[in-house]
């Protein structure tokens, strides 16, 4: 695996300090910075980065490669999008006499909001196991999550790039597909990007640059999410045959998509109560928390056996109507007791303060944290051989994945590869003006900030005539270091 971000970096604590909200609930909530793309990326530039800074960490051999899978939410291209990287990594490979990917490359791109990534794994797992004839195959999952200032999510912005190789004879982690669990449903207006948002006059206003602000409600999203992702699990777990309390009692580390800080502990919480609510044999611990909360453990039980039809709540005009509000209200208390706090730190510490520093990465979010998670065991000599973990990925609008993982026999030696602290530790740090001059698309060239060792929009194209057009086409270069550039 390999991490790319921007190194422009926005302190959440300054943040709130600008914008009036309050640090202390941010910090425990959300995280601690996010990354904000500068000038001269975007989606596919932080992608080929990921992707050249992969092969290179390991040695790849490219003509070796059959697969590039790109999962994002963020195209600026609707006819292209895995094809640009690919165009990208040959042209850096070459001015560093280095060979081309393989010709015989298939370049598909993936899109289901922040599951695309997953997809794009999940077919290059198929590849290489079906008709990959011992190809290897790369999967690159990169976003820019970006929300209009002032609005709710603003502060859970990001941007960045993780990509993956993936092999039949894996170095790192081994997944099993078929005890993998799927799950999706269509939710409406849940997360959604429509384009014809980009004609109406209330759009993105104060924005001068081409904007993907998204068109969401926070409390159905979360709704959705929380429902589709105990779908996802609750059919992993059937395949495994295993009960609930048992596997989250046994798995070493659970890793679910990352949109903030807090909301896999929701879903933790909330997936916990479900699984002691679904088996017979946890009935003492199940009470003795439905009576802490002030609800009945009959109405709790009663709701694992609903099937809630959240888009006919939007169609009925109550999209903010709780599916399980009895579930949600024992998870809650639940959050609040030291054993769970035990639990998550047993569970789901891998990493997840190095992720504080990210924001939200969409699509990358998952296997960044999962990067982080590897990376960090190495450092610490915490030895995850043969243990038991799962990624639980998920997109809105609305689908998610369960897919149980195990680390290989040394897989220490590639997760010291990943660079992930490597990758954080180039930043730049913006000031309040800096801020919205980059978001809002202004004047940021006081910034000065120059591309090293990566890649970089050159110029976009501006011709449209009948002979050859190439109207807003983006050009990219691999910039090197500045004293070897001639």
């Amino acid at each position: 695996m390999s991490l790319y971000v921007p190194a422009p970096r926005v302190s959440l604590e300054a943040w709130c300090a600008w914008t009036g909200n309050p640090w202390a609930k941010v910090q425990k909530v959300v995280g601690r910075s996010f990354r904000v793309p500068a000038p001269h990326e975007n989606v596919y530039t932080m992608a080929a980065n990921a992707v050249l800074r992969l092969i290179l960490n390991y040695d790849i051999d490219p003509r070796q490669v059959g697969f590039l899978g790109l999962g994002t939410e963020s195209s600026t291209d609707n006819a292209a999008g895995a094809v640009i990287v690919r165009g990208m990594v040959d042209r850096a490979l070459e001015s560093l006499g280095r060979p081309r990917l393989s010709r015989q490359l298939e370049v598909p791109e993936f899109k289901h909001a922040c599951l695309g990534g997953v997809y794009a794994l999940k077919n290059a797992l198929r590849y290489v196991s079906c008709d990959g004839d011992g190809k290897l195959a790369i999967v690159v999952s990169a976003d820019v999550a970006e929300y209009e200032r002032g609005s709710s999510g603003e502060q859970t912005q990001g941007a960045g790039a993780v990509a993956m190789l993936v092999e039949r004879h894996p170095k790192l982690i081994a997944i099993d597909l078929s005890r993998a669990g799927s799950a999706s449903d269509y939710r409406g207006p849940d997360f959604r990007k429509p384009f014809a948002r980009h004609f109406r006059e209330e759009y993105a206003s104060r924005t001068k640059r081409v904007s993907d602000f998204p068109v969401f409600s926070g409390r159905y999203s979360t709704y959705a999410y929380l429902d589709e992702t105990v779908q996802a699990v609750e059919a992993m777990l059937s395949k495994i045959e295993m009960g609930a309390g048992t596997y989250y009692k046994s798995v070493r580390a659970l890793f679910f998509h990352r949109p903030y800080h807090h909301m896999p502990i929701s879903a933790m919480s909330f997936l916990y109560v479900r699984g002691l609510a679904r088996s017979d044999h946890h009935r003492e611990e199940l009470e003795a928390l439905c009576q802490g909360a002030g609800v009945s453990m009959d109405e709790v039980i009663e709701e694992t056996k609903s099937s809630p039809d959240l888009y006919a709540r939007v169609l009925l005009g109550n999209p903010d109507e709780d599916p399980y509000p009895k579930t949600g209200a024992v998870a809650t208390y639940l959050r609040k007791l030291p054993a769970f706090a035990e639990l998550l730190e047993q569970k789901m510490s891998l990493g997840s303060e190095l992720v504080r520093d990210l924001g939200n990465l969409y699509s990358a979010a998952l296997p960044a944290w999962i990067a982080a998670g590897l990376e960090s065991a190495a450092e610490s000599d915490n030895d995850l051989t043969s243990a038991s973990m799962v990624m639980v990925g998920y997109g809105s609008g609305d689908a998610a994945e369960a897919i149980p993982m195990t680390a290989v026999l040394g897989w220490q030696e590639a997760a010291r590869k990943i660079g992930f602290r490597a990758a954080l530790a180039r930043a730049v740090d913006l000031d309040h003006a800096a801020y919205e001059a980059l978001h809002d698309g202004r004047d940021a060239s006081r910034l000065n900030l120059v591309p090293e060792e990566e890649f970089a929009i050159l110029r976009v194209g501006e011709v449209y005539e009948e002979s050859f057009q190439d109207l807003g086409v983006e050009y990219y270069e691999y910039v090197r270091k500045a004293a070897s550039a001639e």
